[in-house]
């Protein structure tokens, strides 16, 4: 069974081609990246119009390398829930016209089982139920996953995404964006116990998170220490040297990343411990952080919980993801009508 997914919930236009839930055939993502990064973060306009331009390219595109045809699939799946509203609306009428034209079932996914589902698709030894950990620009959420994909929302953040914190501190410190790789790498060669950022939420004995607390006492901190004269940046990184008082960038990222990690840790490990789940799987774009992947393996260790992410290439949004929970959806009989629509929320609880 072959199924199309396609994804176009932020800001990269995605295709994939995937076999039996887990046989990736293609996986094409056209990225946006460098059309975002003057303004510091995504424009959902700007999104909008860059999916219009790459979508039927991207699709034929995804389609050639997996050497299938129209002829060849089973169902086309296609993300119409949560994300920027314009993004969506481009991936859930294209899909729609190509299950029309071609008379294929049509499935509309949830983003964040797609996420949930992509350790499962490169893990053989993952069991159930287990506790998954979603953690990207949009989305921070602590799941509880059982048998035929069923769940249980533990928590999720009250205010920011992980993801869109590290893009707003490495916009204060200047330093570019997306800001998850640049934050983890300058974080490599700082010391992440130079300054105590707040833990928000960390023991208030439930699985919520908040994350724009840490963002604030982070801003704060780099414009007092601005002021101050004290930051080192811009290549001044010898004036530590006769300025003990001086803080790097470093530091910073080391620190604010230490923070953000140990929140996260904890609370998954803490979910593990309570549920009796054997296992904990990462995923989401900011499951590509070294540290917290860092972090979670070695607190499993010490429960006795396995602890599993995905490659890189399924960590980011992509279309394979989309196509591999489709099959299972497929399997339990659940069908889209051309009246599907995109929702820019959605729980995974719901079906629509």
């Amino acid at each position: 069974m072959k199924i199309l997914g396609i994804d176009t919930s932020c800001d990269e236009t995605a295709a994939s081609v995937v076999a039996n839930g887990r046989e990736v055939l293609s996986n094409v993502v056209a990225s946006q990246i460098e059309v975002h990064q003057e303004y510091g973060g995504v424009v959902p306009e700007l999104a909008s119009r860059k999916h219009i331009e790459a979508i039927n390219y991207i699709v034929s595109r995804a389609l050639a390398e997996a050497d299938v045809t129209f002829k060849d699939l089973t169902a086309i799946a296609v993300t119409n829930r949560p994300g920027l509203i314009g993004a969506l609306l481009v991936g859930v009428a294209s899909a729609k016209s190509l299950a029309y034209c071609h008379k294929l079932p049509l499935l509309g996914i949830n983003h964040i089982e797609g996420h949930i589902y992509a350790n499962y698709m490169v893990h053989d030894a993952l069991t159930f139920p287990h506790i998954c950990l979603t953690v990207s620009g949009g989305h921070t959420l602590l799941v509880e996953v059982h048998e035929g994909w069923q769940y249980k929302v533990l928590g999720s953040t009250q205010d920011d995404a992980a993801g869109e914190v590290y893009d707003k501190v490495a916009k204060y410190l200047g330093l570019g964006f997306p800001g998850g790789k640049i934050i983890d790498d300058l974080a490599q060669t700082g010391d992440p116990t130079a300054i105590k950022f707040p833990r928000p939420m960390r023991n208030s004995g439930d699985y919520q998170f908040s994350f724009s607390g840490i963002k604030t006492s982070v801003r704060y901190f780099v414009e007092k220490a601005r002021r101050a004269g004290v930051l080192v940046e811009n290549g001044q990184e010898d004036a530590k040297d006769t300025n003990p008082d001086t803080i790097t960038v470093e530091d910073i990222a080391a620190s604010f990343q230490a923070a953000v990690v140990d929140v996260l840790t904890y609370k998954s490990i803490r979910a593990a411990k309570s549920t009796g789940a054997k296992a904990i799987t990462l995923t989401g774009g900011v499951a590509a952080n070294s540290q917290l992947r860092s972090s979670l393996k070695t607190a499993g260790v010490e429960i006795g919980a396995e602890v599993y992410y995905p490659p890189m290439n399924l960590c980011t949004d992509n279309g394979a993801m989309i196509a591999g929970i489709a099959y299972e959806k497929y399997k339990q009989g659940l069908r889209d009508n051309l009246s599907l629509n995109a929702a820019a929320n959605g729980s995974i609880m719901e079906r629509k």
